[in-house]
Formats: structure tokens, sequence, C-alpha cells
């Protein structure tokens, strides 16, 4: 079981963490209207996912899956709220969803922000706005440090790369890895990303060729990562050794020995 940090008003919680952030950059309410979806929430169908009164579903962006706890804070906080959703993409996903930062009640800072920082979520990396994908990150080293909520469960400890066997034990769920990149080869339409010799045991990470431009662009120009101590996140599975796919720059996250150039 997750330990939960007591319960508080969203509301109130917002502007603590909006004076903590300061004026850095934050994910913030569009400022078109078009941009903006307004309801009040009539349930949670899981732990990142909302259902609007008109039938609309959000899912919480920036959040990678969340289970019961989260689901269940959720409920306690948000059933009834009225909320205005800040829209991340223009288009639903495959489920019907509309992917946002939800704000309730009026409060400055999005509702993700809170269930980061008390250790209820995690950050899943596919934030395009760099400096969204910055606080959402501060939200969740902050409760990492303190080892709020998922963080005092040793099944979400940040894997070290050089331990394939115990990132094994993560496979087929959400992860973190961190480790230094031994080095960056590309076959076919692959680009691998190598942390050990050893590619049917040590952990390795893949990014496809055809999304070379997206990293270059933001700055990740894969081969750059050779050598480099990074932070991973992504699914963990199997092929041969551990594997996480990178389809985005975000899912990369330097390690406190490095300098981000984002």
């Amino acid at each position: 079981m997750i330990r939960v940090m007591p319960r508080r008003p969203v509301l109130a919680l917002s502007v603590v963490l909006l004076s903590l952030a300061g004026a850095r950059a934050e994910c913030r309410l569009p400022a078109s209207g078009a941009e903006r979806v307004q309801g009040r929430v009539s349930g949670v169908a899981d732990g990142r996912t909302l259902r609007l009164d008109d039938g609309r579903d959000i899912l919480l962006a920036g959040l990678a899956p969340g289970g019961a706890d989260t689901q269940k804070a959720l409920q306690d906080r948000l059933a009834g709220q009225s909320v205005t959703v800040g829209v991340a993409g223009a288009q639903a996903d495959r489920y019907g969803r509309l992917a946002g930062y939800v704000f309730v009640n009026g409060a400055v800072t999005p509702v993700q922000y809170a269930l980061l920082r008390e250790g209820l979520a995690r950050v899943d990396g596919r934030v395009d706005d760099s400096g969204c994908r910055a606080a959402l990150l501060a939200q969740e080293r902050h409760a990492r440090a303190a080892g709020f909520g998922l963080w005092g469960d040793k099944v979400y400890d940040v894997h070290q790369a050089a331990s394939p066997d115990a990132i094994l034990g993560a496979r087929g769920r959400f992860g973190l890895v961190e480790g230094r990149v031994l080095s960056v080869r590309e076959s076919g339409g692959t680009i691998y990303v190598n942390f050990g010799r050893r590619w049917s045991e040590d952990f390795t990470a893949t990014i496809p060729k055809r999304l070379e431009q997206r990293f270059t662009a933001a700055g990740l120009p894969p081969k750059s990562l050779a050598g480099r101590h990074v932070r991973l996140r992504g699914f963990v599975e199997e092929r041969g050794g551990p594997w996480i796919e990178l389809t985005h720059p975000g899912q990369i996250e330097w390690t406190t020995a490095e300098k981000s150039p984002h």
C-alpha cells in the first residue's frame, strides 16, 4: 500500500506549489478558449482518466499509468468538482480520451503537480513543452527524495542499468532506469543505446531510426548519448536482456552528474 500524505484541498495545495515553483516555466492553461474544455467530474475511470458530466474522458497528460491508490485519490478530490482542462493534443487517443492538464475550481496549477509531489504518480516523459516537463519532473523529484507515496515502496525504485536482473523484475510495467551509456550503434531501422556489452543479457534502449530527427531537434542526437549518465523512463520489456523503447526525447533525463541541454 502506498503511503499517502494527508488529504488537503486541491486549491490550497496548488497555491503552495505555485509559490514553490516561483516564476519559472509551468504547465499553464492555454490562452485560447478553443484549447480549453470545461465540465464537472462525474467519475474516475482509472489512475489517470477522468470522466466529465458531458461524457468526455480526460487523460491526465504527462503522467504514467497510475494504480488503485492514484485512482482513489482522484476520486476523493475531484468527484463532483468543476474543472478546466488545458488540452495538450488536438486529437483524442484510440480510447477516445482527450489529453490535458486539469485545473480545479480556478486553481493556477494543474492537479498533476499535487499527484506527483505526493508520490501518487510518475512523469511519463512524453511532454513536448520543455518548461512544463521540467516543472512536472521537479514535483516528482521532490517526492522521490522524500520517499513519499510510491517512492517508499522498493517496487518503484529507480533501477540501475548495471543490474539487469533487477530491471527484469519490472517487466511489463512502467519503470525508471539509470546508468552510463557504453555505446550507441545503428542497425537497419533501429538505433541501439547500449548499457553493456552483451545485448542478450544487459540493459538496452532503442530509438526507431525514423524518429532520430525528433531527438536531434530536442538537443539529444542519439550518438551524443555515448559515455553519458542518463535516466530513462518507459515500459520495461525483454529482448534478450531488459529493454525500453524510446519514442520521445522527454523519456531521457540527465542525472545530477550531467548537465541537461534543455
